[in-house]
């Protein structure tokens, strides 16, 4: 059986029009089996984050913001086809998911609560998008995805539990294609073996359909995003940007490694084991082939820049001033790996170690707390992660323009810089 895994990202589905634009993607593949996996609707995500930090603060906002987050999908629904109490049953019952974390005290660990609040937006815009393909005649069936992936207790960022999620795939997924050729489900989410949610990292929408594409052995994955593929940088940064038609698996890995986000980190890898190739495609032109990720050798490639924001560069070092010795640096990526704070860079020296972070607040405070009196930390914030895949020494010198280098880091083909951006110079008037 080949089957097909279609991703639709938050920007496919952020209004009426975005859900119609699926419709009439999905009518041109109505002889596919294809797996559908959608993420939450424009921007619910972030406003669900908001929820939960309305919920530990007890600030009293919590069912004002949780209120309009409902209006805004029950005005998508009127919309998009008539409201019917199936539908108005389905997206209340998910609410009701939220109202119960919510009418407790806030749970001692706020990734728990985050994803249990959080998860939900999958959960409408799937159901949604699932009624408005059947009001256009297009058969398919909704399934949820925490049923099939199963993880680990990691809240935020789970872990799979591969030999069970296989299992599972194979023993509830197959069955569905004999009833109708389309399963729209949710991306982001999974589930313990207790059944509490879990979610697998933000914008983990693209790992779900990579998932899915290795367990069912996939013909093909295709991601629909709002550029027109793999470009060499973000075009809300950079004026002159171009796409590369065809890239391989190898620096797609090594893209995301660094920080593209066009891909989830973890998406190729699974695609790459089984040599399925990944189509990054735009939805406003669905005829295009966008960027094809495949097992390609020896590939010439433009140089890409990918820039990380909110950086932090946490500066380590002994009270006693001995050097940095390896016990120490095996206390350091414990407790790093502890509170999940990905190390960017590095760099150790005689007497200290110096790590580029995401700028995760609540985390930095628990690993400083954690290193203890043994350890003075100085913490530099408001950086960026610069780094240049391909470089040439042209590129190289504009992107240090206007900026304090605080470290670089040369390897073959890439260079990274840990950098602060200087305010621009006004020059006088003669």
């Amino acid at each position: 059986m080949q089957i097909k895994i279609f991703k639709f990202g938050g920007a496919s589905v952020k209004d009426a029009d975005g859900y119609k634009n699926v419709g009439n993607i999905l009518t041109k593949y109505q002889e596919d089996k294809i797996v559908i996996v959608v993420s939450a609707m424009g921007k619910t995500t972030n406003a669900l984050e908001d929820v939960v930090k309305s919920h530990y603060a007890q600030d009293g906002n919590t069912e004002h913001l949780l209120d309009q987050i409902k209006k805004s999908h029950l005005a998508l629904i009127q919309q998009l086809f008539p409201l019917s109490q199936s539908v108005l049953d389905e997206i209340n019952d998910t609410f009701v998911e939220i109202e119960w974390v919510t009418e407790e005290k806030p749970h001692e660990d706020y990734d728990y609560t985050y994803d249990q609040i959080v998860s939900i937006g999958e959960l409408l815009s799937s159901k949604i998008l699932a009624h408005y393909l059947q009001h256009i005649h297009i058969k398919n069936q909704w399934l949820d995805i925490r049923d099939i992936i199963i993880t680990d207790n990691t809240f935020r960022d789970a872990r799979l539990n591969w030999e069970t999620t296989q299992q599972n795939v194979r023993n509830k997924i197959s069955p569905l294609f004999e009833k109708s050729n389309f399963i729209v489900t949710q991306g982001f989410i999974g589930s313990t073996s207790e059944n509490i949610t879990t979610t697998l990292g933000r914008e983990g929408s693209d790992y779900t359909a990579a998932i899915l594409s290795y367990c069912l052995d996939a013909q093909s994955m295709h991601i629909w995003k709002d550029v027109p593929g793999v470009l060499t940088g973000d075009p809300g940064i950079f004026d002159e940007v171009i796409k590369m038609p065809r890239i391989s698996y190898n620096e797609a890995i090594e893209m995301t490694y660094y920080g593209a986000k066009v891909i989830h980190p973890k998406t190729i890898k699974p695609l790459q084991n089984k040599q399925i190739p990944l189509y990054v495609r735009p939805f406003k032109d669905p005829n295009s082939e966008g960027t094809i990720i495949s097992d390609e050798k020896e590939m010439t490639y433009p140089p890409v820049i990918v820039i990380e924001h909110d950086q932090t560069l946490l500066h380590i070092s002994t009270n006693d001033f001995s050097f940095v010795a390896e016990h120490h640096l095996s206390m350091i990526f414990a407790l790093l790996a502890k509170y999940r704070l990905k190390v960017n860079m590095m760099r150790n020296t005689a007497i200290s170690f110096s790590v580029c972070i995401n700028y995760i607040p609540e985390r930095i405070k628990k690993f400083a707390e954690e290193l203890g009196t043994e350890f003075k930390m100085i913490q530099d914030n408001d950086l960026e992660l610069v780094t240049i895949r391909h470089y040439n020494e042209d590129i190289l010198k504009d992107m240090q323009k206007n900026k304090l280098i605080l470290f670089e880091e040369k390897l073959q083909d890439t260079v990274q810089m840990v950098v602060r951006n200087l305010p621009k110079m006004k020059r006088k008037e003669v």
